[in-house]
C-alpha cells in the first residue's frame, strides 16, 4: 500500500447473556479452539462454556467447541459481529473468569486477553481493506469517583466473605 490506507472504526456491542461471563482474546493457530477446550475442561470440569476462533489466513473459518449449544452458538455470533481475524471469543457459565485466566495465558498461542468481564462490553475495531483488526475494549463503566474510608471497608468485607481474605 502507497499513501494513507483508508480505514474505518466500529464499535461492536458484545451480548453478555444473564449469569455469563465472557473472554475475548487473540491467539494465532488453528489448534486454538482445542487447546482453550483443554484448559477449561481441566482446570474447572464443571464450567460450562462456548469458544469460537477466527482464522486469519487458509480458508479464514470461524472455528467453534463447546459443552454448551446456547454459550457456543452466543461465541460464535460474537466472533462473526466482530469478524478480526485470530480473535478468540469464550463465553462462561458456573464458573469466572478468575478460575481459567492464568491458564489461558499459557496457552502457547495466545497471545493477548482483551477482557474478561460480565460487564458490558464493546469491542473497537479497525476495518481496512485487508480486514478487521481490534484496538482495544470498552469494558464496564468510568470511574464516578475515588472510594471512601466506608468505600474500602465494605470492599474488604465482602472480599473477607467470599474469599477468607484477610489482611
Amino acid at each position: 500500500m502507497s499513501g494513507n490506507p483508508e480505514y474505518r472504526l466500529e464499535v461492536v456491542e458484545v451480548e453478555i447473556p444473564e449469569g455469563c461471563n465472557v473472554i475475548v482474546g487473540q491467539s494465532h493457530f488453528i489448534k486454538t479452539v482445542e487447546d482453550l477446550y483443554e484448559v477449561i475442561v481441566t482446570t474447572n470440569p464443571s464450567m460450562k462454556f462456548g469458544v469460537a476462533f477466527n482464522e486469519a489466513s487458509g480458508p479464514c473459518l470461524i472455528r467453534y467447541d463447546g459443552n454448551d449449544e446456547e454459550l457456543t452458538k452466543k461465541a460464535v455470533e460474537s466472533a462473526q459481529k466482530i469478524g478480526a481475524g485470530h480473535l478468540f471469543v469464550i463465553y462462561l457459565r458456573e464458573g469466572y473468569p478468575i478460575n481459567i485466566l492464568n491458564q489461558l495465558k499459557n496457552v502457547q498461542e495466545v497471545c493477548r486477553i482483551f477482557a474478561a468481564t460480565a460487564n458490558p462490553l464493546q469491542v473497537v475495531v479497525i476495518q481496512t481493506e485487508q480486514g478487521r483488526g481490534v484496538l482495544g475494549v470498552v469494558d464496564g463503566f468510568s470511574p464516578k469517583g475515588v472510594e471512601s474510608q466506608e468505600d474500602k471497608e465494605k470492599r474488604r468485607s465482602f472480599l473477607r466473605n467470599v474469599t477468607k481474605y484477610k489482611r
